[in-house]
């Protein structure tokens, strides 16, 4: 059963990837609709040959990357479990330390090892391609060193995740998804709350921002919105990528007004501005309290679904899986499949509700600046700094974006631009 299982898993995946190679780069309609054709949103008209050239070849190929890595998680999980590894982990750490907390931890380091050592090649690849396309100017140190801090970022995570989980699954095996959802309400907040000032800088150097005239646009722009920030803070970026980026980030009084210092050098005050009044509507809309919400919300029902496959699994093929029960931590991996497959499943829907949060955050910016103008020269440049596609695939669209289209965003505002000279004549 192990053997067939394994072999209609691999068989599964062969043409799952051999799918999405097709439909990429040979199917897949990114053409432009004829009504866009030499209109502002025209990549034509602000991109050379080249760059379109590179813009469409780079977008293949990590949309490509994208979706082979996440499927590719669920079936290591699933070899981890018929090789018998996780087993074999639970051993390592019965025999290497008399207590259980120590024993899940080196059960977790294991399991986490073998992932990482795994989806490392996946990993090396995407970020040598976006070196090969210059979206990335860090150097391999560097990045191996991000690459470890997040290991052991995510490794503590996942190990308080996983003593907090099993000891509610031993106290309560049918109420335990429950109890783990009531758990997660206070840890999301936590975690947002705490994230500006002790996640965030373990990556990057966080500095209040040096030109204080354009602090002063910020910060006066921040007061029209009723946003209670004192300081905007750059970071530097430059030393990782060319792309752009700026955002409002935290809750309380850890939020944070950031903009990369690449968005510092490339666009203009107005430009900034636009921006930020963008990032400033998440804060005015409660975008971010939102999306903690829905994430709970969705956490709910995952839980609950998780809970009844995992029943349903183990009974059914615990002997193929080496699962004796569920409270046993050699069931974890399948807990962890479960988790990665519904995150994947869901995506479709959140990106939907993002998306349309950001098409509100454009809105708000062209009525706070009253300057659409600046708004399309940005995200002009955003395409051209990271070779985005302006018109992805409509897959590529409902599973990777959220935010809308270059395409869309642009075209929306120039239509703004219109009505603004329209009214003004």
């Amino acid at each position: 059963m192990a053997r067939k299982i394994g072999f209609y898993t691999v068989l599964f995946y062969v043409a799952y990837g051999l799918f999405f190679y097709w439909y990429l780069f040979y199917h897949a309609e990114t053409a432009l609709p004829f009504e866009y054709q030499g209109s502002q949103a025209d990549p034509a008209t602000f991109l050379n040959s080249r760059e379109l050239a590179l813009s469409e070849e780079y977008s293949k190929v990590r949309n490509f990357l994208f979706f082979l890595s996440t499927p590719f998680e669920w079936v290591l999980y699933l070899f981890i479990l018929l090789f018998g590894l996780s087993k074999a982990y639970q051993k390592w750490g019965e025999k290497s330390a008399k207590y259980k907390l120590l024993q899940q931890g080196i059960y977790l380091f294991w399991l986490s090892l073998t992932a990482y050592i795994a989806t490392f090649p996946l990993s090396y690849i995407s970020y040598t391609l976006s070196k090969t396309y210059h979206i990335s100017t860090q150097s391999f140190a560097a990045w191996m060193k991000d690459e470890l801090i997040d290991f052991w970022v995510n490794f503590g995570f996942l190990y308080l995740f996983v003593v907090v989980i099993y000891w509610l699954i031993n106290k309560s095996q049918k109420r335990w998804w429950l109890y783990a959802w009531f758990l997660s309400v206070p840890f999301t907040l936590f975690i947002t709350f705490i994230q500006p000032v002790v996640i965030d800088p373990l990556y990057n150097d966080f500095t209040p921002l040096k030109n204080k005239e354009l602090e002063t646009k910020i910060l006066d722009l921040a007061k029209k919105s009723n946003i209670p920030a004192e300081h905007v803070f750059e970071v530097n970026m430059s030393d990782k990528t060319n792309a752009l980026n700026a955002y409002v980030t935290g809750i309380g009084s850890n939020s944070r007004i950031v903009l990369w210092d690449t968005t510092l050098n490339k666009l203009k005050d107005k430009e900034i501005l636009f921006v930020m009044a963008h990032e400033m509507a998440h804060y005015v809309e409660k975008h971010i309290y939102i999306g903690i919400g829905i994430s709970l919300f969705l956490s709910f029902i995952g839980l609950y679904i998780i809970y009844r496959l995992m029943h349903i699994i183990i009974a059914k093929w615990g002997d193929v899986f080496k699962i004796v029960d569920i409270k046993d931590i050699r069931s974890l991996p399948l807990m962890l499949a479960l988790i990665s497959l519904l995150f994947f499943v869901s995506s479709p829907l959140t990106n939907t509700i993002s998306r349309y949060e950001e098409n509100r955050a454009d809105k708000y910016a062209v009525a706070m600046t009253e300057d659409p103008d600046s708004g399309i020269a940005t995200f002009q440049k955003l395409a051209k700094s990271g070779l985005s596609e302006v018109n992805p695939p409509l897959i590529v669209k409902i599973f990777r974006y959220n935010h809308p289209t270059m395409l869309e965003r642009i075209a929306e505002l120039e239509e703004a631009s219109v009505l603004k000279k329209n009214s003004e004549k």
